[in-house]
C-alpha cells in the first residue's frame, strides 16, 4: 500500500506547477487508503454484487439440469474453503470457462463440462478454488477497486458497503476482465489443484490433461476424447492459457508421485 501511495505522489511531482493541485492529491491518496483498507467482509459483499449482475446476465441452469445434477455429485463434499461457504451454480453456454470468487461463488461453464471429464473438471475448480484459498481472487478484486470508478462509491459511503449502480459494476467487471494472474500465482494454484485433486482421491493427471485440453482448444483444434466441446475459452479463464510448461509440470509431479495417465473415457 505505501509503495502504491508512493507511486501516486511521484507522479503527480512530475507534472507541472500550474497544474499542480495539492488538495486533489490528497484527495486521491485518501480515496486508495481507503478503498486499500476494506475488510474481508466488504470485500465479499462487493464480489456478491458483482456476481449477482453476471448471474443476471447469464443463463443459470435449475436443479433438475443435468449439468447441474452432474456438477453437484462432483462438488458433493466441498462446502467451504477458509470458512467461506462454496456455492456453485452452473451457466449454460459454449464457452469453456470457470471461476471461483473471494465470496465463495464458483459458476461452471457447459462448454467446460463438455469438453471434459469429471476429474478433468475438478482440476479446474480445484485451481479456481486454489486462488480464493491463496487469496489471490481477494488481491485482484481489491485492485480492481482501486483502479476503477468503484472506488469514489466506496468512499462516498463512509465505511458501509456501498449499492453499485449497473454502470459501477459494468466498470468493475472491465477492469477485472483485463486483470491477470501473475506467474507465481497461477503456478500456485496449479499446485493447490494437484493437491486437491489428490485429497478427494482423484488422479492428479487430470490436471494436466484439463490443461492440455485448454490447450488444444485455445489454438482452435479440439483434444482427443472431448465431448463434443465446441465455443471459445472464456474471457476470465483466458488470463491463464495451458502452456506446455504447465503441462509439464503436472505430468512430472503424478509420474514422480506413482499415477500413471488414464485413458480419456
Amino acid at each position: 500500500m505505501k509503495r502504491i501511495l508512493t507511486l501516486v505522489l511521484a507522479a503527480a511531482m512530475l507534472a507541472s506547477c500550474a497544474n499542480f493541485n495539492p488538495a486533489y492529491l490528497l484527495q486521491g491518496g485518501a480515496k486508495l487508503a481507503q478503498a486499500a483498507s476494506l475488510s474481508d467482509a466488504e470485500i465479499q459483499a462487493y464480489v456478491s454484487q458483482y456476481v449477482a449482475q453476471l448471474d443476471a446476465q447469464n443463463t443459470v441452469l435449475p436443479e433438475s439440469s443435468p449439468y447441474v445434477k452432474r456438477v453437484r455429485k462432483m462438488t458433493s463434499r466441498l462446502t467451504e474453503v477458509d470458512g467461506v461457504p462454496l456455492t456453485f451454480k452452473v451457466y449454460q453456454t459454449k464457452d469453456v470457462n470457470a471461476f471461483a470468487c473471494a465470496d465463495g461463488n464458483v459458476r461452471i461453464y457447459t462448454g467446460l463440462l463438455d469438453a471434459m471429464t469429471d476429474d478433468e473438471v475438478l482440476g479446474v475448480v480445484g485451481h479456481e478454488i486454489g486462488h480464493v484459498a491463496l487469496k489471490h481472487s481477494k488481491k485482484q478484486f481489491q485492485q480492481a477497486l482501486l483502479t476503477s470508478a468503484v472506488r469514489d462509491a466506496i468512499v462516498s459511503t463512509g465505511g458501509t458497503v456501498a449499492v453499485l449502480t449497473a454502470s459501477q459494476l459494468g466498470d468493475l467487471g472491465e477492469t477485472l476482465m483485463s486483470a491477470k494472474f501473475s506467474r507465481k500465482q497461477e503456478s500456485e494454484a496449479d499446485d493447490f489443484g494437484y493437491e486437491f485433486l489428490k485429497a478427494a482421491g482423484k488422479n492428479p493427471w487430470a490436471m494436466a490433461m484439463a490443461f492440455e485440453t485448454l490447450q488444444a482448444l485455445s489454438s482452435g483444434g479440439t483434444a482427443s476424447g472431448t465431448q463434443g466441446a465446441s465455443g471459445s475459452i472464456g474471457t476470465l479463464f483466458s488470463s491463464h492459457p495451458a502452456t506446455q510448461t504447465r503441462i509439464d509440470n503436472m505430468a512430472a509431479r503424478a509420474t514422480a508421485d506413482g499415477f500413471k495417465r488414464p485413458a480419456r473415457k
